[in-house]
């Protein structure tokens, strides 16, 4: 999800899949209030042109401009260009702003850019703020949350439900948790990326909650993959499958979406595969340490383990549905 729909609503940047950013920003001299930073790790594909804008952002009448931070100076090029400024750490980057919002790729790097030499934590003070909409689980968030907030720092957790589209719209749903005061603090933030937004609690119930919406997810797209192919086998029209589906009670924004696109074997990359495996492993550790059976998901686990085993993992998660057809395959050999 780019930076751009926290800083300005309908904006997007190009970014390259894969890189991972910091970015900040600190009120010009003009405006009233304080500075926001981000740091981010993007998988989505470039966005489209005719959403590029200046890397300055209006939120209650004021002004911020943009710092950015990779490991790579090189990947922040695209948004240097729109008129950003680069910082050598995370730490430089936070100690800049009075909040910073975090979005990685996995527990491990989040952690690392939050509590690493040079981290995020680094740059924290009391009357910093530090948000995490990065998926984990919830120890991972806890341990982020006892670094930053041992600086004096406040610390929430707010992880989405959301790709690529819903980032491009300003459509995510933010599920967070932790210090009230800094939720508050941060919804006009939250307001300019997402449609809604949930406040539960203690810090480790926005990581529980993304997990199990991903779970659930990560199931409903294996059956879907599979009414595709046993409809096929069967002698109907997938794309008739796909027709019926999003005209009954069971439809979903995701079936419509996809399902076209699964039926011709393409699968651009709205979510990662490999962070769909990632998000039900995490389930099912969860789910494990509360004793709470969960086999769909278990069974849906592996499929997805398949396609990555077949090179699927940068693929769209919608792409398990090739794992299904080399079983097949198999079974015929």
């Amino acid at each position: 999800m780019a930076a751009a729909f926290l800083l300005c609503p309908r904006l997007a940047l190009p970014l390259r899949r894969g890189s991972r950013l910091l970015v900040s920003c600190s009120a010009s001299a003009s405006a009233s209030s304080s500075g926001v930073g981000f740091v981010l790790r993007f998988h989505q594909s470039p966005f489209p042109q005719n959403r590029r804008r200046s890397c300055v952002v209006h939120l209650n009448d004021s002004i911020y401009d943009v710092t950015v931070w990779n490991r790579t100076e090189s990947k922040c090029d695209p948004l240097l260009s729109l008129g950003a400024k680069f910082e050598s750490s995370p730490a430089r980057v936070a100690s800049s702003c009075n909040v910073t919002f975090a979005m990685l790729a996995d527990p491990e790097s989040a952690a690392e850019v939050a509590c690493g030499t040079n981290g995020a934590a680094e740059g924290m003070a009391p009357g910093k703020g530090y948000v995490d909409v990065s998926t984990v689980d919830d120890a991972t968030s806890k341990l982020i949350g006892k670094h930053i907030t041992s600086t004096g720092a406040s610390f929430l957790e707010a992880p989405v439900s959301g790709s690529k589209k819903p980032a491009e719209d300003g459509l995510l749903i933010f599920l967070t948790a932790g210090d009230e005061s800094l939720y508050k603090r941060v919804a006009p933030l939250l307001d300019v990326m997402g449609k809604s937004r949930f406040y539960l609690g203690g810090v480790g119930n926005g990581a529980t909650m993304k997990l199990v919406v991903n779970m659930v997810m990560g199931s409903m797209m294996v059956s879907f993959a599979e009414g595709l192919l046993l409809s096929e086998k069967v002698g109907l029209d997938p794309n008739t499958i796909v027709e019926v589906i999003s005209q009954g009670a069971i439809n979903a924004p995701m079936f419509s979406l996809k399902g076209p696109s699964m039926v011709k074997a393409a699968y651009p990359t709205a979510f990662p595969l490999k962070h769909q495996q990632k998000d039900l492993r995490l389930a099912l550790a969860l789910a494990e340490s509360v004793s709470q059976p969960i086999p769909t998901a278990a069974a849906a686990n592996e499929l997805y383990k398949v396609a990555k085993s077949l090179g699927l993992a940068d693929h769209d998660f919608s792409a398990v549905i090739e794992a299904l057809k080399a079983k097949v395959q198999s079974s015929q050999q």
